[in-house]
């Protein structure tokens, strides 16, 4: 089961890219867990 992250507007994304690459890739790391991690009833 894979799931969507959806984010309000643009916010996120002018976020995102003004992290240093570093930084990118653990938060990028962290949705990929969100994204397969069983969900629980």
């Amino acid at each position: 089961m894979n799931r969507q992250l959806v984010f309000y507007k643009e916010h996120f994304i002018d976020f995102y890219k003004g992290l240093e690459p570093k930084v990118r890739d653990k938060i990028q790391y962290v949705f990929e867990l969100i994204k397969q991690v069983e969900k629980s009833s």
